[in-house]
């Protein structure tokens, strides 16, 4: 049986380890100490490392790891030369094994121009392209290609279970209020998640269902969404990028 849980790190990072009797495998190890640190406390062994894109909060733990476990790194071809220590370089649609089950690499440009994500097995660690309620900021992609990767994220199945790399969610849904104060959704998820905070509980993982409900930025489609981001923006507003891109620079100086 495997299983999935956060090793918190930094401030508000997550890197995700999966467990299968006395192995391991963790997604975006950016403090190695952190990962170290609970493979002696349980006594396993680490057999991969999987890395979704290049920003040092994601890749920092990858020497000091290597230097006692020789195991593969995956990650994206696209970012190698900024990803020092990669032995397996992906691209879309490729497939990689983890723990024996399948997964599919998905090219998610927007945060970084080659950002991926993993989807098998029920899970999708995809990194920090989709948040619970909210989204990456557009480090180095446009509004459309952000747009189109969340698009093919929330194409996937509704029970498909949402690991991303930070927890935003509190502040995320402060936003999707603003945005959509009348949806019930929401309403409920706030107090899903207030009531997981106060119990020191991470907020995740989400659900791709779970998002499609109350997540704005997968819901530039709906009218609501659209008037407020027009209202904000202060002019009408031609198609879903363009939304997008509104909720995305509304976001980005949002005090709450």
């Amino acid at each position: 049986m495997i299983t999935v849980q956060p090793l918190p790190a930094f401030t508000d990072n997550y890197i995700w380890a999966l467990r299968r009797d006395r192995q391991a495998i963790v997604v975006d190890p950016g403090d190695g100490s952190v990962v170290q640190r609970w493979l002696d406390a349980e006594s396993l062994q680490l057999t991969a490392i999987v890395i979704t894109h290049h920003h040092p909060d994601h890749t920092a733990g990858i020497a000091p790891l290597r230097q006692r476990w020789d195991v593969p790194v995956c990650g994206p071809r696209a970012e190698q030369a900024t990803i020092p220590g990669l032995t397996t370089l992906l691209d879309d649609g490729d497939r990689v094994e983890l723990f024996g089950e399948p997964y599919t690499v998905m090219a998610v440009p927007g945060h970084t121009l080659g950002h991926i994500a993993y989807c098998g097995g029920g899970r999708l660690f995809c990194g920090d392209t989709l948040f619970s309620a909210g989204c990456g900021r557009l480090f180095e992609g446009t509004p459309a290609q952000m747009h189109a990767s969340l698009s093919r994220l929330a194409a996937l199945p509704g029970e498909t279970a949402v690991y991303c790399t930070h927890e935003y969610t509190t502040a995320n849904l402060a936003f999707a209020a603003a945005v959509e104060p009348d949806n019930a959704d929401l309403q409920a998820r706030i107090a899903e998640v207030r009531s997981l905070r106060a119990a020191d509980r991470p907020s995740l993982p989400s659900t791709i269902a779970l998002e499609r409900r109350h997540n704005p930025f997968l819901r530039s489609a709906v009218r609501e969404v659209q008037s407020s981001a027009a209202q904000h923006a202060g002019q009408p507003l031609d198609g879903e990028v363009a939304v997008f891109a509104a909720l995305r620079a509304w976001k980005d100086g949002f005090r709450g």
